[in-house]
């Protein structure tokens, strides 16, 4: 019932965004974040029924992304607040609604115990807000490298209308990355507080490209402070970063239940 009432949201608003934007009509903001508040509801109450089960939780390969994406929408709508950030919504709606219906499918999933400690729920929020900052990160880099390539070729109109200045979305990066880097440190340092053995927990791999990650992140961010790094540069690292990131997590489950089928 969860997942039917966010996917009605989801596609009402995401209809009524691209119907907005086709036609250059003026956005009415605060019926669209209306829709969008009311799906991410829904969509927060659909993830957790998904994930909780009687006795243990489910943080399977095809159950955590509906959840990291409620996460994004909720971040990306409150930012909209204040920040024009409403038409990154185009893309996550399409997504979210992907996410919700493939978590769906999955029957055989990794359990945890229902009796999670302190350090593990604080591992698990700052890694879900970590990689929810830095997948908005990553969809900013991508529209920037799109308003790069239209400003270079003097395509001036059509999407481009639609996006703030330049300027405006580089500083918007760039806090998102600070914002995410700070959070994937706090994540991997309760990483490594609540993991008892790597090895044993197949936890290896996850670690190594999460410090591979923070440290290209780190370096985006001392060479945008030392060397004024932007354009072409920050996105490339940016989504270097993503890159790794996204083997940390995804890449591991991956192998470890799909693959190996070990659950």
């Amino acid at each position: 019932m969860f997942s039917v009432t966010t996917i009605l949201f989801y596609l009402a608003a995401w209809a009524f965004l691209l119907h907005s934007t086709l036609r250059r009509e003026d956005l009415k903001e605060k019926r669209l974040l209306a829709f969008i508040a009311l799906g991410t509801l829904a969509h927060f109450l659909a993830a957790f029924v998904s994930i909780r089960t009687e006795t243990a939780y489910q943080f399977g390969f095809f159950k955590v992304p509906s959840l990291f994406f409620a996460v994004i929408n909720l971040v990306v709508l409150i930012s909209s607040i204040r920040k024009p950030l409403h038409n990154l919504f185009l893309f996550l709606l399409p997504l979210s609604v992907a996410a919700i219906l493939v978590s769906g499918l999955e029957q055989s999933v990794m359990k945890t115990s229902s009796q999670l400690s302190l350090k593990a729920i604080s591992h698990i929020l700052l890694s879900i807000l970590a990689y929810s900052l830095l997948t908005i990160a990553s969809l900013q880099a991508l529209l920037l490298s799109y308003q790069n390539y239209q400003l270079k070729h003097k395509h001036l109109r059509g999407v481009m209308g639609l996006l703030p200045p330049l300027q405006t979305m580089e500083t918007l990066l760039f806090e998102l990355v600070w914002a995410g880097e700070i959070l994937l440190t706090l994540s991997i340092i309760t990483g490594f507080l609540f993991t008892e053995s790597f090895a044993e927990q197949h936890l290896s791999h996850k670690a190594v490209f999460s410090m591979i990650s923070w440290l290209i992140y780190a370096l985006l961010l001392w060479g945008r402070h030392t060397l004024g790094w932007r354009g072409a540069a920050a996105i490339r690292w940016t989504l270097g970063g993503f890159a790794a990131l996204m083997l940390a997590y995804f890449g591991s489950k991956l192998v470890l239940e799909i693959i190996l089928g070990r659950v």
